[in-house]
């Protein structure tokens, strides 16, 4: 990595990091660069065909420019030698995290009031194109944390008050800071799973995988050890842990063993054994594969006829088990792209509970809530369908959108697959329960807390 450019939704380059090994031509050509691909995608309507990697030839050196976008906000990282992208990219969602965790939102009048704290978090984190002081921790033990005091002191033009910050790297554990006091012992563990999966036109499963994460947010006094156990571990697969955790003593108990940094972090990521799950552990193993359909909560079908200038659409939502449904689900999202040349679409959506209905005005109002609402968004040609809560008391429940819409072009061109989002609360797809916790170096007993969730992003073809 050469440095780091950060551009407003314009174009124009606001911060940029010293690149001491390249001429100052050398950010330049890669903003332009980066600008002209970003104009070419929005001139054929679709920015999300922009390439995350993008070749720069027009430099005394062919190199590459990594980017991602936050708050409307583009974040270049030129890179001149050969470099893991997984490398580049990990240390620019690394750097947004900390720069949320300073300024609390990503924008460009945030980053405009605190010029001076982007700049010093530049300068500690990326030394001549390597990353260096990357814990939160030890940074703000480096750089200050913008404050509301701060901000009027520097109005007033007071300075000279004496500094409360210990002396950085003071800590013998590089990722917590020592004599953190609370009045309340607190930590808390933050489950969450989700299922990626593709499901062809025959309704079978052409893939899937299951990934899965714990957060942490401790609020711990003094420098407690911690062991965190599992009551079924074996679900979880290629763990990748916070440095702050012991891999060896994972190793031999399976049981996570840490020191834990002070504040919000990810404590671990891992990937579900599908097999393993409640869902699936008594399947065989050759079968299992395709049976990890039922681990989706919903049955979609989608009819979409097409015909001259337009077509029609007819989608309905079913649950796989009454079961999957006993918490419910949320923030359900079906979308459709409709094509390049989609003008305009109408909607009709419906819920059928499958039961004897009382009938009456309250009723009726309580089904349309519950079939959820409609959008057309012409810039994105785009139909999207948001239930905000699903609930089935029945298995004959059903949830159905009924659309046509109509296109510049003779022949329709419409995605040739639904997306399906959701999340459930209250629900692990692995069936991963936390059996206890226990804490060594410190007397005090402190309050657990553990909360589970798990969602779903599918592809389902028709």
């Amino acid at each position: 990595m050469d440095g780091l450019i950060i551009l407003d939704n314009n174009g124009r380059p606001i911060i940029m990091s010293n690149f001491r090994n390249h001429p100052p031509s050398y950010p330049l050509v890669h903003v332009d660069s980066f600008n002209d691909a970003l104009s070419k995608t929005q001139e054929a309507g679709n920015t999300k065909s922009l390439d995350p990697v993008l070749y720069v030839s027009n430099t005394m050196q062919p190199s590459l420019c990594f980017h991602v976008e936050s708050g409307g906000l583009r974040f270049l990282c030129p890179a001149s030698e050969d470099v893991d992208p997984v490398y580049v990219f990990t240390f620019l969602q690394t750097f947004l995290t900390i720069l949320k965790e300073y300024l609390h939102d990503i924008s460009l009048s945030t980053l405009k009031d605190h010029f001076d704290v982007v700049y010093q978090l530049l300068e500690e984190m990326l030394d001549d194109g390597k990353p260096m002081t990357t814990e939160p921790n030890a940074l703000r033990d480096i750089v200050l944390p913008p404050s509301f005091f701060d901000k009027i002191l520097n109005v007033a033009g007071v300075s000279g008050l004496p500094s409360m910050t210990p002396t950085p790297f003071s800590s013998p554990i590089p990722w917590r800071k020592q004599g953190v006091k609370y009045n309340n012992n607190e930590i808390y563990f933050d489950i969450a799973e989700e299922i990626e999966a593709i499901v062809g036109r025959n309704g079978s499963l052409l893939s899937s995988e299951i990934w899965g994460n714990i957060k942490c947010n401790c609020r711990l006094s003094g420098t407690p050890d911690l062991i965190l156990s599992f009551t079924n571990p074996k679900v979880m697969l290629d763990p990748s842990f916070h440095s702050c955790v012991r891999l060896q003593k994972y190793q031999q108990t399976s049981a996570l063993s840490f020191v834990p940094p002070d504040g919000n972090f990810v404590l671990m990521d891992y990937r579900v054994l599908a097999s393993a799950t409640p869902a699936l552990k008594t399947v065989s193993a050759v079968s299992s594969t395709q049976l990890q359909l039922q681990l989706i909560p919903l049955i979609l079908k989608p009819v979409i006829e097409l015909g001259e200038k337009g077509g029609t659409i007819n989608i309905t939502l079913t649950p796989r088990t009454l079961a999957q449904l006993r918490h419910g689900l949320e923030d359900v999202v079906i979308s459709l792209f409709l094509g390049n040349s989609a003008t305009s679409a109408t909607c009709h959506v419906s819920y059928s509970s499958g039961g004897q209905g009382a009938g009456g005005v309250q009723d009726r109002e309580k089904l349309e809530k519950a079939s959820g609402t409609w959008t057309w968004i012409p810039k994105e040609k785009i139909i999207k369908w948001t239930i905000k809560s699903m609930k089935a008391t029945t298995s004959t429940a059903t949830w159905s959108l009924k659309a046509t819409f109509t296109c510049s072009e003779v022949t329709p061109r419409p995605g040739r697959a639904v997306q399906l989002t959701y999340r459930a609360p209250l629900m692990l797809i692995s069936g991963l329960k936390v059996d206890q916790l226990r804490i060594t170096g410190e007397s005090y007993k402190p309050y657990k807390g553990v909360r589970v969730s798990s969602g779903g992003s599918i592809e389902w073809r028709w």
